[in-house]
Protein backbone atom coordinates (compact mmCIF):
# COMPACT_ATOMS: atom_id res chain seq x y z
CA UNK A 1 0.00 0.00 0.00
CA UNK A 2 3.10 1.93 0.69
CA UNK A 3 4.01 1.63 -2.64
CA UNK A 4 0.46 2.71 -4.05
CA UNK A 5 0.48 5.70 -2.42
CA UNK A 6 3.95 7.07 -3.08
CA UNK A 7 2.75 6.80 -7.11
CA UNK A 8 -0.25 8.15 -6.00
CA UNK A 9 1.28 10.93 -4.70
CA UNK A 10 4.38 11.17 -7.61
CA UNK A 11 0.93 11.44 -9.96
CA UNK A 12 -0.39 14.09 -8.28
CA UNK A 13 2.64 15.99 -7.87
CA UNK A 14 3.45 15.56 -11.53
CA UNK A 15 0.03 16.90 -12.54
CA UNK A 16 0.13 19.97 -10.39
CA UNK A 17 4.25 20.48 -12.31
CA UNK A 18 1.57 20.06 -15.43
CA UNK A 19 -0.77 22.27 -14.74
CA UNK A 20 2.25 25.16 -13.90
CA UNK A 21 3.75 24.28 -17.18
CA UNK A 22 0.40 24.86 -18.79
CA UNK A 23 0.30 28.30 -17.54
CA UNK A 24 3.81 29.01 -18.78
CA UNK A 25 3.55 27.39 -22.09
CA UNK A 26 0.49 29.78 -22.51
CA UNK A 27 2.26 33.00 -21.32
CA UNK A 28 5.84 31.86 -23.37
CA UNK A 29 5.99 34.25 -26.32
CA UNK A 30 6.84 32.71 -29.86
CA UNK A 31 9.39 33.16 -32.30
CA UNK A 32 9.38 32.17 -36.05
CA UNK A 33 11.95 31.89 -38.41
CA UNK A 34 12.91 31.52 -41.70
CA UNK A 35 15.96 31.15 -43.71
CA UNK A 36 15.57 31.46 -47.61
CA UNK A 37 19.26 30.55 -49.05
CA UNK A 38 20.87 30.80 -52.06
CA UNK A 39 22.33 27.21 -52.24
CA UNK A 40 24.09 27.42 -55.62
CA UNK A 41 27.66 26.69 -56.00
CA UNK A 42 29.25 30.04 -54.67
CA UNK A 43 27.73 30.29 -51.46
CA UNK A 44 29.40 27.15 -50.36
CA UNK A 45 30.78 28.94 -47.50
CA UNK A 46 27.60 30.80 -46.33
CA UNK A 47 26.34 26.67 -46.17
CA UNK A 48 28.63 25.47 -44.50
CA UNK A 49 28.75 28.66 -41.64
CA UNK A 50 25.29 27.92 -41.53
CA UNK A 51 25.95 24.85 -40.53
CA UNK A 52 27.83 25.19 -38.21
CA UNK A 53 25.83 28.11 -36.64
CA UNK A 54 21.85 27.24 -36.80
CA UNK A 55 22.04 25.50 -33.03
CA UNK A 56 23.84 28.41 -31.98
CA UNK A 57 21.26 31.52 -33.25
CA UNK A 58 18.36 28.88 -31.85
CA UNK A 59 20.27 29.03 -28.31
CA UNK A 60 20.20 33.07 -28.81
CA UNK A 61 16.47 33.09 -29.57
CA UNK A 62 15.88 31.49 -26.37
CA UNK A 63 17.70 34.06 -24.22
CA UNK A 64 14.60 36.38 -24.56
CA UNK A 65 12.68 37.30 -21.46
CA UNK A 66 10.27 36.27 -21.25
CA UNK A 67 11.78 32.91 -22.96
CA UNK A 68 10.44 32.27 -26.42
CA UNK A 69 9.40 29.12 -28.02
CA UNK A 70 10.96 28.40 -31.28
CA UNK A 71 10.00 27.06 -34.60
CA UNK A 72 12.13 27.18 -37.45
CA UNK A 73 12.08 26.52 -41.57
CA UNK A 74 14.36 26.36 -44.32
CA UNK A 75 13.54 27.19 -47.89
CA UNK A 76 16.69 26.55 -49.97
CA UNK A 77 16.62 28.27 -53.61
CA UNK A 78 18.66 27.71 -56.68
CA UNK A 79 17.23 28.78 -60.55
CA UNK A 80 15.18 26.91 -63.30
CA UNK A 81 17.44 24.08 -64.83
CA UNK A 82 19.57 23.31 -61.60
CA UNK A 83 18.30 19.90 -59.06
CA UNK A 84 15.74 21.83 -57.76
CA UNK A 85 14.02 25.66 -57.80
CA UNK A 86 13.35 25.17 -53.96
CA UNK A 87 13.51 22.99 -51.21
CA UNK A 88 11.10 23.83 -48.31
CA UNK A 89 11.41 22.30 -44.51
CA UNK A 90 8.33 23.18 -43.38
CA UNK A 91 8.40 25.59 -39.89
CA UNK A 92 9.18 23.33 -36.98
CA UNK A 93 9.79 23.24 -33.11
CA UNK A 94 11.99 20.44 -33.84
CA UNK A 95 15.47 21.88 -34.50
CA UNK A 96 17.00 18.37 -34.40
CA UNK A 97 14.84 18.14 -37.80
CA UNK A 98 16.20 21.66 -39.14
CA UNK A 99 19.56 20.88 -38.43
CA UNK A 100 19.34 17.81 -40.26
CA UNK A 101 17.60 19.47 -43.18
CA UNK A 102 20.36 22.05 -43.38
CA UNK A 103 22.86 19.31 -43.40
CA UNK A 104 21.57 18.12 -46.30
CA UNK A 105 22.08 20.83 -48.14
CA UNK A 106 24.65 21.01 -50.39
CA UNK A 107 25.69 24.24 -52.23
CA UNK A 108 25.32 23.31 -55.95
CA UNK A 109 24.34 24.36 -59.22
CA UNK A 110 23.79 28.04 -60.39
CA UNK A 111 26.29 29.88 -62.68
CA UNK A 112 27.00 32.61 -60.72
CA UNK A 113 24.29 35.38 -61.80
CA UNK A 114 20.88 35.80 -61.57
CA UNK A 115 18.84 33.12 -59.52
CA UNK A 116 15.08 32.11 -58.84
CA UNK A 117 15.22 34.37 -55.55
CA UNK A 118 11.35 35.29 -56.47
CA UNK A 119 10.39 31.81 -55.74
CA UNK A 120 12.29 31.80 -52.86
CA UNK A 121 10.86 34.49 -51.33
CA UNK A 122 7.09 33.14 -52.58
CA UNK A 123 7.76 29.89 -50.78
CA UNK A 124 8.54 31.59 -47.63
CA UNK A 125 5.95 34.15 -47.58
CA UNK A 126 3.21 31.77 -48.60
CA UNK A 127 4.00 27.46 -48.30
CA UNK A 128 5.38 28.31 -44.46
CA UNK A 129 2.85 26.72 -41.54
CA UNK A 130 3.35 30.87 -40.01
CA UNK A 131 1.32 31.45 -36.81
CA UNK A 132 -2.00 33.33 -37.47
CA UNK A 133 -1.54 35.17 -33.93
CA UNK A 134 -0.15 38.85 -34.07
CA UNK A 135 1.81 37.95 -31.31
CA UNK A 136 4.17 35.79 -32.48
CA UNK A 137 7.36 36.99 -33.60
CA UNK A 138 7.89 36.61 -37.78
CA UNK A 139 11.47 36.89 -39.63
CA UNK A 140 12.41 35.77 -43.09
CA UNK A 141 16.33 36.12 -43.31
CA UNK A 142 16.61 36.21 -47.35
CA UNK A 143 20.28 34.88 -47.31
CA UNK A 144 22.36 35.40 -50.74
CA UNK A 145 24.77 36.74 -53.17
CA UNK A 146 23.00 37.18 -56.72
CA UNK A 147 19.82 38.95 -58.21
CA UNK A 148 16.36 37.05 -59.05
CA UNK A 149 15.50 36.95 -62.51
CA UNK A 150 13.43 39.90 -63.49
CA UNK A 151 12.42 38.27 -66.44
CA UNK A 152 10.59 35.08 -64.87
CA UNK A 153 6.65 35.55 -65.17
CA UNK A 154 5.70 32.59 -62.87
CA UNK A 155 5.58 34.24 -59.45
CA UNK A 156 5.15 37.79 -57.98
CA UNK A 157 8.06 39.89 -57.77
CA UNK A 158 9.82 40.51 -54.98
CA UNK A 159 8.18 44.31 -54.16
CA UNK A 160 5.12 42.56 -54.25
CA UNK A 161 6.24 39.51 -52.14
CA UNK A 162 7.94 42.41 -49.38
CA UNK A 163 5.08 43.89 -49.31
CA UNK A 164 2.99 41.01 -48.99
CA UNK A 165 5.05 39.42 -45.83
CA UNK A 166 4.91 42.57 -43.76
CA UNK A 167 0.97 42.80 -43.97
CA UNK A 168 0.87 38.76 -42.70
CA UNK A 169 3.28 40.39 -40.30
CA UNK A 170 6.31 39.04 -41.23
CA UNK A 171 9.37 41.10 -41.10
CA UNK A 172 12.38 40.13 -43.71
CA UNK A 173 15.57 41.08 -43.07
CA UNK A 174 18.03 40.56 -46.25
CA UNK A 175 21.56 39.48 -46.28
CA UNK A 176 24.22 40.48 -49.04
CA UNK A 177 26.94 37.72 -49.52
CA UNK A 178 30.18 39.28 -51.11
CA UNK A 179 29.66 42.88 -52.94
CA UNK A 180 26.78 42.29 -55.95
CA UNK A 181 25.81 45.93 -56.33
CA UNK A 182 22.93 44.73 -58.42
CA UNK A 183 21.99 42.55 -55.54
CA UNK A 184 22.53 45.35 -52.62
CA UNK A 185 19.95 47.49 -54.27
CA UNK A 186 17.59 44.56 -54.22
CA UNK A 187 17.81 43.81 -50.75
CA UNK A 188 17.93 47.13 -49.97
CA UNK A 189 14.39 47.25 -51.49
CA UNK A 190 13.23 44.01 -49.61
CA UNK A 191 13.72 45.07 -46.08
CA UNK A 192 12.64 48.74 -46.71
CA UNK A 193 9.76 46.81 -48.03
CA UNK A 194 9.11 44.32 -45.26
CA UNK A 195 10.54 46.59 -42.25
CA UNK A 196 13.22 44.49 -42.16
CA UNK A 197 17.30 45.09 -42.02
CA UNK A 198 19.85 44.84 -44.51
CA UNK A 199 23.64 43.28 -43.93
CA UNK A 200 26.34 42.92 -45.97
CA UNK A 201 29.15 40.17 -44.73
CA UNK A 202 32.08 38.52 -46.67
CA UNK A 203 30.95 35.61 -49.43
CA UNK A 204 31.87 32.92 -47.23
CA UNK A 205 29.60 34.57 -44.54
CA UNK A 206 32.23 35.32 -41.76
CA UNK A 207 31.39 32.53 -39.56
CA UNK A 208 34.14 32.31 -36.68
CA UNK A 209 34.01 29.20 -34.37
CA UNK A 210 35.76 30.05 -30.59
CA UNK A 211 37.02 26.88 -29.22
CA UNK A 212 36.62 26.96 -25.69
CA UNK A 213 37.31 24.70 -22.85
CA UNK A 214 34.04 23.49 -21.75
CA UNK A 215 33.17 22.69 -25.24
CA UNK A 216 34.29 18.78 -25.04
CA UNK A 217 32.53 17.89 -21.72
CA UNK A 218 29.53 20.05 -22.77
CA UNK A 219 29.70 17.78 -26.24
CA UNK A 220 29.59 15.01 -23.60
CA UNK A 221 26.27 15.72 -21.68
CA UNK A 222 25.08 16.71 -25.28
CA UNK A 223 25.10 12.59 -25.88
CA UNK A 224 23.90 11.88 -22.18
CA UNK A 225 21.22 14.61 -22.55
CA UNK A 226 19.86 12.18 -25.44
CA UNK A 227 20.34 9.21 -23.57
CA UNK A 228 17.28 10.54 -21.62
CA UNK A 229 14.93 10.08 -24.40
CA UNK A 230 12.57 7.39 -24.41
CA UNK A 231 11.22 7.74 -28.32
CA UNK A 232 7.24 6.05 -28.85
CA UNK A 233 5.12 6.21 -31.17
CA UNK A 234 4.47 4.31 -34.22
CA UNK A 235 7.37 1.80 -35.54
CA UNK A 236 7.76 4.17 -38.42
CA UNK A 237 8.05 7.29 -35.58
CA UNK A 238 10.31 5.57 -33.53
CA UNK A 239 12.45 4.67 -36.42
CA UNK A 240 12.61 8.18 -37.70
CA UNK A 241 13.33 9.77 -34.48
CA UNK A 242 15.59 7.30 -33.49
CA UNK A 243 17.93 8.17 -36.65
CA UNK A 244 17.29 11.93 -35.58
CA UNK A 245 18.08 11.25 -31.89
CA UNK A 246 21.46 9.43 -33.18
CA UNK A 247 22.52 12.35 -35.65
CA UNK A 248 21.80 15.10 -32.78
CA UNK A 249 23.62 12.97 -29.92
CA UNK A 250 26.65 13.74 -32.26
CA UNK A 251 27.11 16.66 -34.05
CA UNK A 252 29.49 17.67 -36.53
CA UNK A 253 31.56 19.22 -34.35
CA UNK A 254 32.11 19.47 -30.00
CA UNK A 255 31.27 23.41 -30.65
CA UNK A 256 28.14 22.47 -32.33
CA UNK A 257 26.95 19.91 -29.52
CA UNK A 258 27.85 22.23 -26.82
CA UNK A 259 25.41 25.21 -28.13
CA UNK A 260 22.89 21.86 -28.63
CA UNK A 261 23.25 21.15 -25.26
CA UNK A 262 22.90 24.62 -24.35
CA UNK A 263 19.70 25.04 -26.16
CA UNK A 264 18.25 21.92 -25.50
CA UNK A 265 18.35 22.74 -21.66
CA UNK A 266 17.15 25.77 -21.93
CA UNK A 267 14.07 24.48 -23.93
CA UNK A 268 13.81 21.54 -22.01
CA UNK A 269 13.38 19.46 -25.15
CA UNK A 270 16.08 16.46 -25.17
CA UNK A 271 15.11 15.18 -28.45
CA UNK A 272 12.27 13.56 -31.19
CA UNK A 273 9.17 11.41 -29.72
CA UNK A 274 10.86 11.65 -26.24
CA UNK A 275 7.34 9.73 -24.08
CA UNK A 276 9.72 11.71 -20.88
CA UNK A 277 8.52 14.98 -21.80
CA UNK A 278 5.36 13.95 -23.37
CA UNK A 279 4.38 12.34 -20.10
CA UNK A 280 5.11 15.30 -18.32
CA UNK A 281 3.66 17.67 -19.94
CA UNK A 282 0.34 15.59 -20.36
CA UNK A 283 0.30 15.50 -24.17
CA UNK A 284 -0.16 11.52 -24.04
CA UNK A 285 -1.19 9.08 -20.92
CA UNK A 286 0.67 6.16 -20.52
CA UNK A 287 -2.27 3.87 -19.50
CA UNK A 288 -3.96 5.27 -22.57
CA UNK A 289 -1.30 4.02 -25.16
CA UNK A 290 -1.32 1.03 -27.38
CA UNK A 291 1.54 -1.48 -26.36
CA UNK A 292 3.12 -1.22 -30.14
CA UNK A 293 3.63 2.60 -29.20
CA UNK A 294 5.41 1.98 -26.37
CA UNK A 295 9.48 1.23 -26.78
CA UNK A 296 9.79 -2.64 -26.43
CA UNK A 297 11.41 -1.86 -22.82
CA UNK A 298 8.25 -0.52 -21.35
CA UNK A 299 5.92 -2.94 -22.91
CA UNK A 300 6.16 -5.60 -20.38
CA UNK A 301 6.28 -3.05 -17.61
CA UNK A 302 2.72 -2.45 -15.60
CA UNK A 303 1.87 1.24 -14.92
CA UNK A 304 3.74 1.22 -12.13
CA UNK A 305 6.72 0.44 -13.12
CA UNK A 306 6.18 2.40 -16.32
CA UNK A 307 5.74 5.66 -14.16
CA UNK A 308 9.07 4.38 -12.00
CA UNK A 309 10.96 3.98 -15.40
CA UNK A 310 9.99 7.44 -16.55
CA UNK A 311 10.68 9.45 -13.18
CA UNK A 312 13.97 7.78 -13.13
CA UNK A 313 14.97 9.36 -16.85
CA UNK A 314 13.63 12.58 -15.94
CA UNK A 315 15.48 12.48 -12.44
CA UNK A 316 18.83 11.15 -14.70
CA UNK A 317 17.66 14.48 -17.41
CA UNK A 318 18.03 17.17 -14.38
CA UNK A 319 21.16 16.07 -13.38
CA UNK A 320 23.01 16.79 -16.72
CA UNK A 321 20.74 20.07 -17.30
CA UNK A 322 21.93 21.18 -13.99
CA UNK A 323 25.53 20.48 -15.30
CA UNK A 324 24.91 22.02 -18.77
CA UNK A 325 23.50 25.26 -16.93
CA UNK A 326 26.54 25.64 -15.39
CA UNK A 327 28.82 25.14 -18.05
CA UNK A 328 27.25 27.08 -21.00
CA UNK A 329 27.04 29.82 -18.47
CA UNK A 330 31.16 29.45 -18.33
CA UNK A 331 31.47 28.97 -21.72
CA UNK A 332 29.32 32.32 -23.01
CA UNK A 333 31.79 34.04 -20.36
CA UNK A 334 34.75 33.09 -22.20
CA UNK A 335 33.49 33.47 -25.65
CA UNK A 336 32.48 37.09 -24.52
CA UNK A 337 35.92 37.44 -23.35
CA UNK A 338 37.38 36.13 -26.46
CA UNK A 339 35.32 38.29 -28.46
CA UNK A 340 36.16 41.29 -26.96
CA UNK A 341 39.67 40.95 -27.11
CA UNK A 342 39.12 40.69 -31.30
CA UNK A 343 39.21 43.69 -32.74
CA UNK A 344 38.61 41.97 -36.25
CA UNK A 345 35.59 42.30 -38.23
CA UNK A 346 31.85 41.72 -36.67
CA UNK A 347 30.19 41.36 -40.29
CA UNK A 348 29.30 37.54 -40.12
CA UNK A 349 26.21 35.71 -40.72
CA UNK A 350 25.39 34.53 -37.38
CA UNK A 351 26.19 38.16 -36.18
CA UNK A 352 23.87 39.82 -38.49
CA UNK A 353 20.71 37.35 -37.68
CA UNK A 354 21.20 37.78 -33.87
CA UNK A 355 21.15 41.60 -34.06
CA UNK A 356 18.07 41.88 -36.12
CA UNK A 357 16.15 39.39 -34.13
CA UNK A 358 17.07 41.53 -30.83
CA UNK A 359 15.53 44.48 -32.21
CA UNK A 360 13.07 43.12 -34.17
CA UNK A 361 11.61 41.13 -30.69
CA UNK A 362 10.36 44.78 -28.84
CA UNK A 363 8.25 44.99 -30.97
CA UNK A 364 6.90 41.97 -28.93
CA UNK A 365 8.12 42.66 -26.10
CA UNK A 366 10.76 40.45 -25.89
CA UNK A 367 13.90 41.54 -24.34
CA UNK A 368 17.37 39.73 -23.92
CA UNK A 369 19.66 40.62 -21.38
CA UNK A 370 22.87 42.32 -23.31
CA UNK A 371 20.05 45.34 -23.94
CA UNK A 372 20.04 45.71 -20.35
CA UNK A 373 23.61 45.99 -19.63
Amino acid sequence: MKRVGMLVMAIIMASAWAAAQDVAEKAAPKVEVAFVLDTTGSMGGLIAGAKAKIWYIANQIVLGEPRPRVRMALVGYRDKGDEYVTKVTQMTDNIDQVHSDLMAFQANGGGDGPEHVNKGLYDAVNSLSWSSDDSTLKIIYLVGDYPPHDEYTDTPKYAELAKAAIEKGIYINTVLCGGNEDTAKVWREVARLAEGRYFQIAQDGGVQEIPTPYDERLAELNAALVKTVVVYGTQAEQVRARALNTEAAAPESKAVAADRASFSSKSERAGTQDLVSAVTNREVNITDMDKDELPSEMQSMNTEEQTRYLAAKQAERDKVHSEIEDLSAKRSQYIREAMEKDSGPRDAFDTAVVDALREQARTKNITYKEETK
